[in-house]
């Protein structure tokens, strides 16, 4: 059985258009598999609306305990080079390259710290 939430980031949808149009709690994968297949018109709106600007769902990995996680990208963030959990400690993440500052953004899905390196101005 498949969730709903895990149902709303195979089809990249929001969670609450998922609820709103009427994905159970739970479903099987033959159950996704033919909404996949046949998309209902309520989905084939969604994608045709879609901007691509910015992506429904993102995944996250921490680059060092591998942890993973999916969550709906917020406006604010940066391109980041690493996503670590919060957890760890500031020696465990690699080290910003020659020329490079780094910015540390906490609240990142549900556990982890966004690190974006940019170029140092000149």
């Amino acid at each position: 059985m498949i969730s709903r939430r895990d149902a709303a980031i195979a089809l990249d949808v929001p969670m609450e258009m998922a609820q709103r149009h009427g994905i159970p709690k739970r479903l099987t994968e033959a159950e996704l598999g033919e909404i996949l297949d046949n998309p209902p018109a309520w989905l084939v709106q969604s994608r045709a609306n879609r901007t691509g600007k910015r992506p429904v769902w993102v995944h996250l990995e921490c680059a060092v305990c591998g942890y993973e996680e999916a969550a709906r990208p917020k406006k604010w963030w940066p391109d980041f080079t690493y996503v670590v959990c919060e957890h760890h400690s500031p020696d465990e993440v690699p080290r910003p390259r020659t020329g490079f500052i780094r910015s540390e953004f906490d609240g990142v899905g549900t556990r982890f710290v966004g690190i974006a390196d940019v170029s140092a101005p000149a």
